[in-house]
């Protein structure tokens, strides 16, 4: 893997009908927000080749919001996702990123969050990009990262949508 892109599910209602978390929906605004959060990804020729996603509804709309802008990525549900920690995160990233330079994750805070600043620390980024990092990792955010020949991440761009917006 060269380079992993994390990127946070979008705005989601806030119960769902049988008020399980698990089963939350993505509202008309997450929808959009996924799919331009896609659409920049590629715009910045950042296109996955696997993607891995929590087996939760709004990661499952996530992936089919942005999916006509990945078209020739592999997806991968994987329950383990779920509100996992950062090390879950990588983890799963490692074991499934064999033959794959792209690897996306859309899953969820703070599990996601928690790495994105773990792998900036880890990768030496500047007290500024850390301190946005730290401030908000919103629906829809995406950090990108390279790994260089020893494994080490390397900051490639973090993505924040617009703030606000209408359902």
């Amino acid at each position: 893997m060269q380079r992993l892109i994390l990127l946070r599910h979008g705005k989601a209602e806030r119960e769902s009908m049988s008020g399980d978390d698990h089963a939350r929906r993505l509202t008309p605004r997450g929808r959009r927000d996924a799919l331009e959060a896609g659409q920049r990804l590629v715009d910045m020729g950042f296109v996955p080749d696997l993607a891995l996603v929590s087996d939760a509804a709004r990661t499952r709309e996530t992936w089919e919001s942005l999916r006509p802008v990945c078209e020739a990525c592999q997806v991968r549900i994987d329950p383990s996702l779920y509100h996992a920690e950062a090390q879950t995160v990588l983890d799963r990233v490692r074991e499934a990123a064999d033959g794959a330079e792209t690897v996306l994750v859309i899953g969820h805070n703070p599990g996601l969050h928690e790495l994105v600043l773990r792998l900036l620390i880890e990768g030496g980024a500047s007290g500024d990009l850390l301190n946005t990092a730290r401030s908000r990792f919103p629906t829809s955010a995406a950090a990108v990262f390279l790994f260089n020949g020893q494994g080490r991440p390397v900051y490639d761009g973090l993505m924040m949508p617009p703030r606000g917006g209408h359902d």
